[in-house]
């Protein structure tokens, strides 16, 4: 069992990750650093969310005496990236290819403590129902889901009324893989 002795810091603006940190009993601070997400061609979707994750990580420096979590997920569907869309017209191409298929989303996690440097990713496949433009156009004015990859929340009418099922990690495809991260830190210590 994990039991928290050293401070925790999670390098994450999301309210989806911060709830599930929460959920999982630990005490922790958000604290934010700058990076350019840009990675190199030719990468994997795991491959590019262990990369970022890491990126977000080696920002913070050593991290003594402290545990510093980041966490970066991707959608893929048929090998293409779906990322946070940068507009209303992109979220709407991106829940179109989404509807009536499989797409699995990827999270890296990266776990940094006295220059330790531990990372993993989660896979989990989501099969998604048919939507119509209507729906999709219902989705994106009600929810604004810019700030997700793929441009859905599981947590909110997408995954409510859209997602038929998940093979994987429920909170995998929220954004953070809460079994494998509590495991990770058990680990660490």
């Amino acid at each position: 069992m994990y039991q928290q002795q050293q401070p925790i810091i999670l390098a994450s603006k999301s309210p989806r990750r911060q709830e599930l940190m929460k959920l999982l009993g630990l005490d922790f601070t958000v604290e934010l650093k700058e990076v350019d997400e840009t990675y190199p061609e030719g990468l994997s979707p795991a491959e590019i969310a262990i990369y970022i994750s890491e990126l977000k990580a080696n920002a913070f420096g050593n991290a003594e005496n402290k545990i510093v979590v980041t966490a970066d997920t991707i959608v893929a569907i048929a090998g293409e990236i779906l990322g946070k869309p940068r507009d209303r017209a992109q979220a709407q191409e991106m829940l179109a290819k989404l509807s009536g298929t499989k797409h699995e989303v990827y999270t890296g996690v990266t776990l940094i403590k006295d220059k330790k440097l531990v990372s993993f990713y989660d896979l989990t496949e989501v099969h998604c129902r048919t939507v119509t433009q209507e729906e999709i156009d219902f989705y994106i004015d009600t929810y604004q889901p810019y700030d997700k990859a793929g441009a859905y929340g599981v947590q909110d009418w997408w995954g409510l009324v859209v997602v038929k099922s998940i093979k994987g990690s429920y909170t995998n495809v929220m954004g953070l893989p809460t079994e494998r991260l509590y495991q990770a830190l058990a680990e660490l210590v």
